[in-house]
């Protein structure tokens, strides 16, 4: 059983394989999706996505958000941080408490 994968480009996931943790290397949004579902059905843990794919791929990241595992967690791309991964935080834990509690709104 997989316990841990990174998915997304080569140059960011390849290094997740140094600590252990399984990199699955993916270039379009299809490849993205499939490999959460085969990830997820291999009893795989924790999924770290890259923003920009997890952005591509809400409808069958959205599948999971209910489910205790896989948990899936958006981290920065080869462009940078896209705001992604935070806002999804943001949402989840207003959804869990009630309220915005840890971050201060922007504007």
């Amino acid at each position: 059983m997989i316990q841990m994968a990174a998915v997304g480009p080569r140059e960011v996931v390849q290094a997740f394989r140094a600590i252990g943790i399984t990199d699955v290397c993916v270039e379009t949004p299809q490849e993205a999706s499939r490999a959460v579902f085969d990830l997820a059905k291999q009893g795989c843990a924790i999924i770290y996505i890259t923003e920009d794919m997890a952005e591509q791929i809400e409808e069958t990241i959205s599948r999971f958000r209910s489910s205790a595992l896989p948990a899936v967690i958006p981290i920065p791309g080869p462009s940078g941080v896209t705001g992604y991964g935070m806002a999804s935080v943001r949402a989840n834990v207003e959804k869990a408490v009630g309220a915005n509690i840890l971050f201060k709104e922007e504007g």
